[in-house]
């Protein structure tokens, strides 16, 4: 069996590859999981369990809460609520587990389980592996040992999780939002009621959009990853600026008042100045992924501050932040991570210390964004080509070296392989967009008969 637990959990199509079967086998086992590893010792096992509008989320969850409580684990369902804000309960509740149904930005038919220990932090690689072990042992026969009598766990709904997940990211503000004029994007998500609430309790005069979820419409043409709906309102409104959610609110994009997108590097660029002036940016560092545009690390550099860039994946971004004391990281999609407030991406939050910068300073988003300028990016997949040989073809070799001659300090090369296909991404950035697309064909010319 290949691994099941990805960058970001369990993921795949709702109903054939994540099972109800599936997602009420590895919930057993994470709870025995769990219990080997001394997490239940001395006191009966809590979890906190929600989920994302998705139709697939009912039943899904449904499955997740038979099989914990099935394995003598008491459920607090949390409902439709963002991964922050299940991330945020499981720590603030003191459960000792928590579980989140969605795929994110995925498209509807997708679904996914993510599990979260306690104090609502990643589970470890290896535990992951050992659930993955464990329910695949269960899966081809052996018994579980199964609690009986009172030993059963008992299921209960937690209807004050939003207040509460709302209270915390109101108290995080170090200002009020009055006198702001945001349109938010909640992609018919886990948001639809959370963000518009911290808004406005917040004091901002608050438009919606993409905020009526019926279980088929999640990331459907609205959200972070299509933003032409929110640049249109924030125009027709004359809103201060936008505001973009994902399925689960894990990302934040940006839209600013004449209608210009502001990505994830523009995001940290702006709360990285924030918090240095405000004395909470330890070490003056930001965390990014090698992905990160190349204007965001001149910005970074010409404000005296220092950045730390790892592997893609919100993943690699928080095990660099954890390991060295940071207090800010991200990606360009939009995840960003404020540690000292959430152990995961927090679209809501983020949105929400955003929109305190442009009421504490007076100054529009397209003006504190202009701290970096965005170089020109052109991304290509070169598809059916052996992506295991690009660290090791000396003629690729060559030619990226050339590339790099010819860019000089204000331009860069990025050779991804991709992790989950037979492709190859080739990343060019330059000042000037023509010269990007010129070296970025080339470069995947002779990754198509270097590795074809």
């Amino acid at each position: 069996m290949g691994r099941l637990f990805g960058t970001d959990g369990v993921r795949g199509v709702a109903n054939a590859d994540l099972t109800a079967e599936l997602a009420l086998g590895l919930s057993v086992a994470a709870a025995h999981v769990l219990a080997e590893a001394g997490t239940f010792e001395g006191h009966r096992p809590v979890a906190v369990v929600g989920r994302d509008p998705r139709a697939s989320g009912e039943f899904l969850e449904a499955a997740v809460v038979a099989g914990l409580a099935s394995a003598g684990v008491d459920v607090l369902r949390v409902g439709v609520l963002p991964t922050p804000a299940v991330a945020h309960l499981t720590g603030a509740l003191g459960a000792d587990l928590g579980v989140m149904l969605s795929a994110s930005h995925n498209a509807m038919p997708d679904n996914g389980i993510k599990f979260f220990a306690r104090g609502g932090h990643k589970l470890a690689d290896e535990l992951e592996d050992r659930i993955e072990s464990v329910y695949e042992e269960h899966r081809t026969g052996a018994p579980w040992q199964r609690p009986t009598g009172s030993g059963v766990g008992r299921v209960k709904s937690y209807d004050q999780g939003l207040d509460q997940y709302v209270a915390h990211l109101i108290g995080v503000l170090p200002n009020r939002l009055d006198g702001l004029k945001i349109v938010l994007d909640e992609a018919h998500g886990a948001a639809a009621r959370v963000s518009p609430e911290a808004f406005a309790r917040a004091g901002a005069e608050v438009i919606t959009i993409g905020a009526q979820p019926d279980g088929l419409n999640i990331n459907d043409g609205c959200g972070s990853t299509h933003l032409d709906l929110l640049k249109a309102a924030v125009v027709e409104h004359k809103a201060d600026f936008g505001v973009a959610h994902d399925g689960d609110a894990d990302r934040c994009l940006a839209v600013d008042h004449t209608g210009a997108e502001v990505d994830g590097d523009q995001i940290l660029a702006v709360l990285a100045l924030a918090m240095r002036e405000h004395g909470t940016l330890r070490h003056d560092t930001v965390v990014a992924t090698v992905m990160s545009n190349l204007g965001f690390k001149l910005a970074m550099e010409g404000q005296g501050l220092a950045l730390v860039q790892t592997a893609v994946g919100d993943r690699y971004v928080l095990e660099s932040m954890k390991e060295h004391g940071f207090a800010l990281g991200g990606e360009q999609s939009g995840h960003v991570i404020i540690l000292d407030h959430a152990t995961t991406g927090d679209g809501t939050l983020t949105g929400l210390l955003l929109a305190a910068r442009v009421a504490e300073t007076g100054r529009s988003l397209a003006d504190l964004a202009g701290v970096m300028e965005r170089l020109p990016q052109v991304l290509i997949n070169v598809p059916d080509v052996d992506r295991t040989r690009v660290k090791t073809s000396a003629e690729l070799t060559a030619a990226v070296a050339d590339a790099e001659r010819e860019l000089g300090s204000t331009g860069r090369v990025l050779l991804r392989p991709s992790g989950t296909e037979p492709l190859v991404r080739v990343m060019v950035e330059a000042a000037d967009i023509e010269q990007a697309r010129s070296v970025a064909g080339r470069l995947a010319d002779v990754v198509k008969s270097a590795l074809g």
